[in-house]
């Protein structure tokens, strides 16, 4: 039975019981004042006989309001973050302070644009419109085999404006010699008739030899802007073999003309048409059923056609077979 704190005499409080009292109720005491958050002499009061039971609640209620506060501070900071109504933040910024950050950027990616478009419209100053500026990969001509069967050598003749009606259109040049427009805004085009293709023409025989076992290849030369060959330019075939391959070409062997160059380009230059060499490849009975390599270059004048770094610089190889 717990000790009276009281003398029963005078009814003040006995020293002796009451430091009996508090040190056989002090480890409770201070197990509360840990669990509650208070003071030694606060839980004390709570157990002490003149002390109402109802603190006890009072406590706990205080203890489980403050958790709820701390869990409502914790969720309205992040909506206070996101929007704060007593400061008119919005994510930690002030109205003003968003305006200046949205001017500085502004103004900074102005600039820069600015700055590009600057240096774009410098270097479209220094650009010709009709010539390239770097033509390194077709500084010297190479050439095309441009076709190994019929079919494609009618897809040339119906692409491009080589039929003898058109090209009426154009004007008669001298051989020999350039055609020089550089002072002329409107450049003309020297007539280049297929008819001058003869046998390989495909006008007197629609199968341009294929059908008798003798086919034509067509040869041309890349169109190079400004290019004036030197000597006299024209193309000459071989087969790569011992014996040697009877051929025949058109115009009379192979020859480039001057009349032809420069080109200007194809605004400037825009009915031009490059010449075209037809190579006839006589085959013999004992070159039929067999693979021939021939090797076409550009001869005659000072166009490169013999780089062993660039095996299609100013030639073209190509293999024929043809089946009896």
């Amino acid at each position: 039975m717990r000790p009276s704190a009281l003398n029963a005499a005078s009814g003040e409080p006995d020293p002796r019981t009451a430091a009996v009292w508090s040190r056989a109720e002090r480890p409770h005491t201070s197990f509360i004042s840990q669990r509650l958050g208070g003071e030694p002499e606060s839980a004390l009061s709570l157990i002490c006989p003149h002390s109402s039971s109802s603190n006890w609640f009072i406590h706990l209620i205080r203890a489980m309001a403050n958790k709820e506060e701390k869990a409502d501070e914790k969720q309205s900071s992040w909506k206070d973050f996101i929007y704060n109504p007593r400061t008119g933040e919005f994510i930690g910024r002030t109205a003003s302070s968003w305006a200046l950050i949205f001017l500085f950027y502004l103004v900074f990616y102005g600039f820069l644009a600015g700055m590009f478009s600057l240096t774009m419209w410098v270097m479209l100053q220094t650009l010709d419109e009709h010539t390239p500026t770097y033509r390194d990969r077709v500084a010297n001509p190479g050439e095309n085999p441009t076709a190994l069967r019929h079919y494609s050598l009618l897809n040339l003749f119906g692409t491009i404006s080589y039929n003898d009606s058109l090209q009426e259109a154009n004007k008669p040049c001298p051989d020999g010699m350039y055609f020089e427009q550089d002072d002329v805004e409107e450049k003309k085009a020297c007539q280049f008739k297929r008819s001058e293709l003869r046998q390989c023409s495909g006008l007197a025989d629609s199968n341009f030899g294929y059908s008798e076992g003798q086919p034509c290849i067509l040869v041309k030369m890349n169109r190079v802007i400004g290019l004036r060959p030197r000597g006299d330019p024209h193309i000459n075939c071989i087969v790569k073999r011992e014996t040697p391959l009877q051929m025949q070409y058109f115009p009379i062997e192979g020859k480039l003309d001057k009349s032809y160059f420069p080109y200007y380009g194809k605004t400037l230059h825009a009915n031009y048409v490059q010449p075209v060499v037809a190579v006839k490849l006589l085959l013999a009975e004992d070159d039929y059923n067999s693979e021939l390599t021939i090797e076409c270059k550009v001869e005659g004048s000072d166009l490169l056609n013999s780089d062993d770094r660039d095996k299609f610089l100013g030639r073209v190889i190509f293999r024929v077979k043809v089946s009896k």
